[in-house]
């Protein structure tokens, strides 16, 4: 549903007969400081200049507004929105894509780097694209905090592939039965940002639920060249996925319930299922007994258990879980 406080949402035949998609950088920052300049420079080296940068600091506390302060001053083009409090990466990006006039959004950690021609490249590749396509994606150079190569996101599997596959088209089922998207890679249509109210601030993180409500009802596709590093290092969000405290599985498992609403057809919801096994897996094997009762019940909902087991985890035994997860 659309959220009136981003604006009216763009007609998807009018903006299709721009000559020039034109990109919006919503860059957000939480005590990136020391890969700040590396970030930044990276977009000033593009071969096309982005229409504008939203630089977005989310209460960081190690100088990194001083940081954006003085690229923001150098460059008309771009923006400076300093958060007070720290509310999180889906608020901050909200918060500035209310004001973004692109066409398109690139959702830009400042922990990553952008490769010089990436907006230039992804410009030519969507302009060959129908207006159905709200996200396009590509390969990204892992690296590591020091900025050394590690491997690409999508490696070749020696049968002439690609791991993980990509998928292009109305990928909802694959979506919701596996990762295969390297989220910094993403250009997202912003009509299709804003018919869907933009990121989920109740939500700990953003990219598995945009991916599951956007590939609803638009196309996604994949482009096979590498255009993003993304760096690893264990400050980011991803490396506490999992952990005792971490509250990115109860946003899972809400994303899951949303997914469990939009399946349409069986095959969506075994895809769904087959999610819900390997989250189910991981919140056994970390003892996260509440959030392992959650996803077994919703898996319940979407295949069906053999009646003596399913009699057996009603009461959401922990030594029945652990048998569940096993045996999926």
């Amino acid at each position: 549903m659309h959220n009136h406080r981003f604006g009216k949402v763009p007609n998807k035949n009018q903006e299709t007969r721009n000559k020039k998609h034109q990109i919006s950088i919503v860059a957000l920052c939480h005590n990136h400081a020391p890969f700040l300049a590396e970030a930044l420079d990276s977009i000033l080296a593009q071969t096309q200049p982005p229409l504008e940068v939203w630089l977005v600091d989310d209460a960081s506390t190690d100088g990194s507004p001083e940081i954006l302060a003085r690229y923001a001053a150098h460059n008309p083009t771009w923006h400076l929105l300093l958060l007070s409090q720290n509310v999180g990466n889906c608020r901050a990006f909200n918060q500035a894509l209310a004001h973004c006039r692109g066409d398109w959004i690139i959702d830009f950690a400042t922990d990553d780097v952008l490769l010089p021609n990436r907006l230039e490249r992804q410009t030519a590749f969507v302009q060959t694209l129908p207006p159905t396509l709200g996200v396009a994606y590509h390969n990204a150079e892992i690296i590591t905090e020091a900025g050394r190569r590690l491997h690409l996101h999508h490696r070749p599997d020696g049968h002439g592939g690609l791991h993980p596959a990509p998928a292009t088209g109305y990928v909802l089922p694959e979506i919701l039965a596996r990762y295969f998207i390297s989220t910094p890679t993403m250009l997202m249509r912003r009509a299709c940002l804003l018919a869907l109210g933009g990121y989920d601030e109740t939500l700990a993180y953003e990219d598995f639920d945009f991916w599951v409500r956007a590939a609803r009802d638009w196309q996604f596709a994949y482009q096979n060249e590498v255009l993003t590093q993304k760096r690893k290092h264990p400050r980011q969000m991803s490396a506490r996925q999992y952990q005792l405290e971490d509250p990115f599985l109860a946003s899972t498992i809400v994303v899951c319930y949303k997914a469990l609403a939009l399946c349409r057809t069986t095959l969506e919801r075994r895809a769904l299922a087959v999610r819900l096994r390997w989250e189910l897996r991981q919140a056994v094997r970390r003892r996260r007994w509440r959030e392992a009762t959650d996803l077994y019940a919703l898996l319940r909902q979407t295949t069906a258990v053999p009646g003596l087991l399913a009699r057996l985890l009603g009461g959401g035994s922990s030594l029945f879980l652990r048998f569940f997860a096993r045996s999926f």
